[in-house]
């Protein structure tokens, strides 16, 4: 284990992630909940690296993972639970018996994701396990096992440093054993590590944690999963939604749409692409989001036999443009002072509706302000510090930047986009200036 990684907490005012030394920490994820399910060490050791070159900051994955986790066995052949006398896999007998047991090998992922610098938001089930809409299953959680299994989770992992908890799994909440069995998965989880991962819950689609938990004392961060039913990204809207709430929380969306998904789960809609990608990316974070999730319709199942359903193996879509590209989010954000920066549509003189719809940030003395499809807009002017601005265009493909002049800090001032059209989205970065 590398003891060189911090810890991570909220920031003082609750609107961030930072390291214990205080300083910034953006969260950059991927999707991959089959991992410690599907790949091996080698196959592990190729994905890790090949998204810590791609400054991912977070991995996202399941120990009871929704490709029939429980029945089906790892890439070793090891189950991750034993089946008690009734002939049912039983929480509270975690197979951790022999030479390299299921447990072992997610020791191994999450000691060689902090070797990468990598941090594992690590889901103790997926939400099958305890509310079978739809999935395999079998349901195998009550209120009991449940808190026995979060201090068995917390007791083992309570020394490994880069490690996030996320409750739920993508169910909905129905009844009152389910608010149990997640309440009492998350007070077991606290008794074994003594409260020290930072603890969240990932909600089904269209929702987000705050709906049912925000109030709850362990949920440290609100996830919101935008999903993929969506033609139009509006995650801005849930993300401010959370930022508005009290009491004052650090809010993400841990699953928007992912690249090379089917849009609305229908293969004859089309896909997402990178643009999508990107859209859903700047203006989560510029509705005030503490960073963001990427992801692959392949990587989350690390699928290696492509149909029309999952167009691509895991080991090409780790190649893909969406998520090179999250690169220069990342570099966006972190080449200005971070932790000040709030969410400011009044920076925006006219906005547009649906897909031309903006999203504006800004700091004491910088302002962004993103164009989804390139469209010239009108400024609002002197809401950032100084007599005059420097203007440039960020490119999100690229990360290249364009010098776009200087003018007076009042009044409104119009700015054209260097491109225009589907996928020619731009960021005008506003520098104060004396």
């Amino acid at each position: 284990m590398d003891h060189r990684m911090q810890r991570i907490k909220a920031s003082a005012n609750k609107r961030f992630l930072v390291y214990e030394d205080d300083s910034p920490f953006f969260w950059l994820a991927d999707t991959a909940w089959e991992l410690f399910h599907r790949l091996n060490r080698e196959d592990a050791d190729l994905y890790f690296r090949n998204r810590a070159e791609r400054r991912f900051t977070v991995i996202q994955a399941v120990a009871l993972a929704e490709h029939d986790g429980l029945a089906t066995g790892n890439a070793y052949g090891r189950f991750p639970l034993k089946k008690n006398v009734e002939g049912r896999y039983d929480p509270l007998l975690p197979d951790a018996d022999g030479d390299y047991s299921y447990w072992d090998h997610v020791d191994y992922m999450i000691d060689q994701a902090a070797a990468h610098g990598l941090y594992i938001a690590f889901l103790p089930t997926w939400g099958d396990k305890y509310n079978q809409m739809w999935g395999k299953g079998p349901e195998v959680f009550n209120s009991e096992n449940a808190r026995q299994y979060g201090k068995w989770l917390g007791e083992r992992y309570k020394d490994r440093n880069n490690l996030f908890w996320v409750l739920g799994g993508d169910r909905p909440q129905h009844t009152r054993e389910h608010f149990d069995i997640i309440c009492s998965m998350a007070e077991g989880l606290r008794e074994g590590d003594g409260g020290t991962h930072l603890m969240t819950f990932h909600p089904p689609g269209n929702q987000s944690s705050s709906l049912h938990m925000h109030n709850e004392p362990w949920l440290a961060f609100n996830m919101i999963q935008s999903g993929h039913h969506e033609w139009i990204r509006t995650n801005f809207d849930k993300v401010a939604a959370d930022y508005c709430r009290e009491p004052v929380k650090p809010v993400v969306d841990g699953e928007p749409c992912y690249e090379d998904h089917p849009i609305n789960f229908k293969a004859e809609n089309g896909y997402f692409d990178a643009s999508d990608v990107r859209n859903a990316a700047y203006h989560a974070v510029f509705a005030g989001a503490f960073g963001h999730t990427y992801g692959h319709h392949s990587i989350w199942s690390m699928t290696t036999e492509p149909d029309t359903y999952f167009v691509m193996t895991w080991k090409d879509a780790i190649e893909r443009p969406g998520a090179e590209q999250m690169i220069h989010l990342r570099s966006l954000m972190e080449s200005r002072p971070f932790l000040a920066r709030v969410p400011d549509q009044s920076l925006i003189a006219d906005n547009y509706s649906g897909a031309n719809r903006m999203s504006a940030t800004r700091g004491e003395a910088y302002a962004m302000i993103y164009s989804p499809n390139g469209i010239p807009f009108r400024v609002v002017m002197g809401k950032i510090r100084g007599s005059f601005v420097k203007a440039s265009w960020f490119d999100p493909r690229t990360g290249d930047w364009r010098d776009a002049g200087d003018y007076p800090n009042c009044g409104e001032t119009h700015f054209r986009p260097p491109t225009s059209g589907r996928g020619g989205d731009w960021i005008l970065v506003l520098d104060g200036m004396e």
